[in-house]
């Protein structure tokens, strides 16, 4: 067995084992970030806005929800408020990468955080835990990811004048089938199932009681915690 096998990298070179793995997200970003191009474009977003943005805000929903709010005319105080909610989750997601990534240079770890989202997320979690931890591919899957979400912002801006609605294309629907494709690639025994189904359940519920924008990063916590109680108890 190759040194690289047992490493648990991908064959090839670490570009092209990012190219690989980043497509399922380029996929879904490419529609998503045309439909936030479309969305800003109608809300009265200049272009060099809405490409900035997505440059370096870089945070799908967050974008989505943020340029609703400013067609709907509110200040920038509770748009940004609202943004920084809707991004906690990224604290979760930082803290569990972080344990990989422990020899990386400091410069390294702000590039790489900096580029994180949840589908990125998802990827280098699978990719951390069979051992994959090579630093080319992981910010090749960050940038290719990003890239395309830049140039479907970019494209969709340019749309956005004979687009009169993204919803009847469908095209809302392409980030929640890409989440559903992301979460069926790290199930791998009937307890992810469970904790993945819980979960999913208790952020409807939290959603209906009222916690809005916090109901994810809720049923995040207690769906996390109730699996590592479930997971111990069956060892016992």
């Amino acid at each position: 067995m190759t040194t690289q096998a047992l490493a648990g990298e991908q064959p090839g070179s670490p570009m092209l084992s990012a190219a690989r793995q980043v497509a399922p997200i380029v996929m879904g970003y490419l529609p998503v970030g045309a439909a936030y191009g479309v969305l800003a474009q109608q809300a009265g977003l200049s272009l060099l806005n809405t490409v900035l943005m997505s440059v370096l805000v870089y945070a799908g929903s967050a974008q989505l929800i943020a340029v609703a709010m400013f067609a709907a005319g509110l200040n920038p105080v509770s748009i940004i408020a609202t943004t920084f909610v809707v991004n906690l989750r990224h604290l979760l997601m930082s803290a569990s990468l972080a344990p990989n990534l422990k020899s990386w240079n400091k410069w390294e770890l702000a590039l790489f955080a900096y580029e994180v989202t949840d589908e990125s997320f998802a990827v280098h979690s699978v990719r951390f835990a069979r051992g994959d931890l090579n630093k080319t591919t992981c910010f090749g899957i960050n940038g290719l990811a990003q890239v395309s979400w830049v140039l479907a912002s970019f494209a969709g801006y340019f749309a956005g004048a004979s687009i009169p609605s993204v919803e009847p294309l469908g095209i809302d629907y392409a980030l929640p089938a890409m989440f559903i494709a992301l979460l069926v690639m790290q199930m791998k025994n009937g307890l992810h199932v469970l904790v993945a189904g819980f979960s999913g359940l208790l952020a409807l519920v939290l959603n209906q009681a009222g916690a809005a924008q916090w109901s994810v990063i809720l049923a995040t916590v207690i769906g996390a915690t109730f699996g590592a109680g479930v997971e111990s108890w069956t060892r016992k």
